[in-house]
């Protein structure tokens, strides 16, 4: 698939800065990226929107929808009260062909939802999986860590396939030849943790398919030690969450402690290249969001804060996941890796 343009439908009408940032950070995409996008939601929103890029606008595709699922909606309740809301509409391309991958930053529990009722799991998988990529101290070496707020709490046999799927896009997406597979707990033993924690430790030490290191403690997660840290979602989201604030408090750091006045501009031109390249590694916009792994078609959860850079960078995500093939890579090679016995979509 990698010769193939690909083709991304974009939920314009999700998160806060919709649809302008949202449209914005599609355009840029198209550009740089050479993807072929389509916007759904409301036609003229959405027209209104591209009215502020003229030059980059022709013949962009808008696929009409009615209306979004608000965040204080229930999702299963609201999307089917809403069959034209425009993540039902984005899922609908993927589901007849029409498009490769979703990219959404609405509301994450509907888009989960709706990834689930109009895409399906893919066979073998109980539980799908949102994964976010953090960057480490090793440069280039970023760990990919699931679940972080798809399943706030999961049995030992969903971490196996994590542990398993996380595998598949740390080799074939980042690069990784053997990913090192840890698993998030409160010491570095075997012994520790709770039930679930013990149960999954065992699985993941008698998996043949996959690089199991051990625990990883929650100081071990930025290390560098390993490819793929597996967790619950309620632990996840909050590691997530954590790990975004700590990027912002560094950045704001940064700023202040940098000096003022003509040695300060001085400084920050000496500096610029370096400055960008920490933004870059340490920034949660420039990650886009998380990968939901285990559903029967790419799609993205960005943040609801996106901006345009995150849409730009969720889009990238989206085709790198096409063009490496992970949802025909996991097809192939769940089936070997000796975890739970599949079960039917």
């Amino acid at each position: 698939m990698g010769s193939t343009r690909a083709r991304i439908a974009i939920d314009a009408m999700g998160g806060d800065h919709a649809p302008g940032e949202i449209v914005a950070g599609a355009l840029r995409a198209r550009e740089e990226l050479g993807v072929e996008v389509f916007l759904v939601g409301d036609p003229q929103q959405i027209e209104a929107a591209l009215q502020h890029h003229s030059s980059s606008s022709a013949s962009i595709e808008i696929i009409p929808a009615e209306g979004t699922i608000e965040m204080c909606e229930e999702p299963l309740s609201a999307l089917r009260r809403k069959p034209q809301a425009s993540i039902n509409v984005a899922m609908d391309l993927v589901k007849k062909g029409k498009a490769d991958g979703v990219v959404s930053a609405g509301h994450s529990g509907a888009a989960m939802a709706a990834a689930l009722l109009r895409l399906g799991r893919l066979r073998g998988i109980d539980r799908p999986a949102i994964g976010a990529v953090f960057p480490t101290m090793v440069p280039g070496r970023p760990v990919i860590v699931l679940d972080v707020g798809a399943n706030v709490d999961c049995r030992a046999k969903f971490l196996e396939q994590f542990a398993v799927m996380g595998s598949i896009y740390s080799q074939y997406v980042l690069g990784v030849s053997e990913p090192k597979v840890g698993l998030l707990n409160i010491g570095e033993e075997a012994s520790k943790g709770n039930e679930v924690a013990l149960r999954t430790h065992k699985m993941l030490t008698e998996n043949s398919a996959i690089s199991f290191r051990g625990n990883a403690e929650g100081r071990d997660v930025l290390s560098g030690n390993f490819d793929v840290i597996v967790c619950d979602g309620f632990v996840g989201n909050i590691l997530l969450k954590f790990a975004e604030a700590v990027g912002e408090v560094v950045l704001q750091i940064l700023r202040e402690e940098l000096p003022q006045g003509m040695h300060g501009k001085l400084g920050v031109s000496i500096l610029k290249p370096n400055l960008k390249r920490i933004k870059q590694r340490i920034d949660h916009a420039e990650h886009g969001g998380g990968l939901l792994l285990g559903v029967d078609g790419i799609c993205i959860i960005s943040h609801g804060s996106s901006q345009a850079p995150s849409i730009f960078n969720a889009v990238r995500l989206a085709r790198e996941a096409i063009d490496n093939e992970v949802l025909n890579r996991i097809r192939a090679n769940y089936g070997k890796t000796g975890a739970s016995s599949p079960v039917s979509s």
